[in-house]
């Protein structure tokens, strides 16, 4: 059990990080967010709402307890991951800019994992 929440608490921590460095520069509206929108072919407008939506994401998945927001923020967020990888690869960017994205699906894979085995173990 000490071996699993340990895990579980590394692998989130590293997730949470991973998207709240992301949801930054989108709250912010900063350049480079606007930027790296309007190369995959969307609009600045949606740079706010995402970042504001990855914040709350990062929140539920951190705060203990209520496992029906924490399961709707992983599968938010691993949406928004999936869905920028999709994106980038439709507008034709090298694999050198799509790579990167699926360290944090693999640690939110391995957060959302542990997540379930802790409850798991905690439930006998």
């Amino acid at each position: 059990m000490k071996k699993t929440k340990v895990l579980y608490w590394i692998f989130t921590i590293l997730f949470a990080v991973f998207m709240l460095m992301s949801a930054i520069p989108d709250i912010l509206v900063m350049q480079l967010a606007v930027d790296g929108f309007a190369q995959i072919g969307l609009t600045k407008h949606l740079v706010p709402f995402l970042g504001v939506a990855k914040l709350l994401g990062v929140i539920a998945i951190l705060i203990p307890g209520y496992p029906r927001i924490k399961e709707w923020a992983y599968a938010g967020l691993m949406f928004d991951l999936i869905g920028a990888v999709y994106l980038i690869v439709c507008a034709g960017k090298p694999a050198g800019d799509w790579m990167p994205v699926f360290l944090p699906i693999v640690i939110g894979t391995l957060s959302y994992y542990f997540y379930h085995k802790r409850l798991k173990e905690s439930a006998q």
